[in-house]
């Protein structure tokens, strides 16, 4: 997963560290379960893009959904904000995932989407703006971009300690505005997060303007 920069890492912006040292710590754990399968959302996501687009990954994790991108020809750029998970992705699929906080990114048209799939959900909100609007920077004229929330009322933690900031999804919505995107698809749903607490997901596509 990536997260805001962390004080005990290669960082720069200020992070929860116990958020950071959560991903950097079960890095084993993700490689044993978190790393079968596909997320949810991602062939429908792909099924949008035309064949070979490049695509970055924010938050690769274990590399699961890079390996799987990679299997059907596009072109990957897998990154994580944790060492650890950089190198379990690498040791795991060979995808090439390299060391990347959210505020580093800085291309500037370089992207056909950008996949973030259960991560930003760890953005501190004063710091989301700011991301956001890295993402559509980096993107190519109508590129698309894909990321999931757990939806709520206002920064928090889960059972585990991790930060998140269970935004509402007319603030999300607003936000994405804000930053320059345009809604492509929504979905609301149910589901769990690593702590076993049921919690309302909110799935959004959308396109640079």
């Amino acid at each position: 997963m990536n997260v805001a920069k962390a004080e005990t890492g290669p960082t720069s912006l200020p992070i929860d560290p116990a958020t950071y040292e959560f991903y950097q710590s079960q890095a084993p754990f993700y490689t044993s379960s978190a790393a079968q399968g596909q997320s949810r959302h991602l062939a429908g996501f792909l099924a949008r893009l035309k064949p070979g687009a490049k695509v970055l990954e924010l938050g690769c994790g274990a590399g699961r959904d890079s390996a799987y991108m990679a299997q059907h020809g596009f072109e990957i750029d897998p990154t994580d904000g944790i060492p650890a998970m950089v190198a379990k992705a690498n040791e795991r699929h060979t995808v090439g995932a390299r060391l990347m906080q959210f505020d580093e990114l800085d291309a500037q048209a370089a992207y056909d989407a950008v996949w973030a799939h259960a991560c930003l959900l760890h953005c501190p909100r004063a710091q989301l703006p700011g991301i956001l609007r890295r993402i559509h920077i980096a993107l190519h004229p109508a590129g698309l971009h894909y990321a999931s929330f757990k939806l709520g009322d206002g920064e928090g933690r889960d059972l585990l300690g991790r930060l998140h900031n269970f935004p509402s999804a007319d603030w999300l919505r607003e936000l994405y505005s804000t930053a320059g995107f345009e809604t492509v698809e929504e979905m609301i749903f149910a589901g769990k997060g690593t702590d076993g607490t049921p919690r309302t997901w909110l799935a959004l596509t959308v396109r640079k303007s």
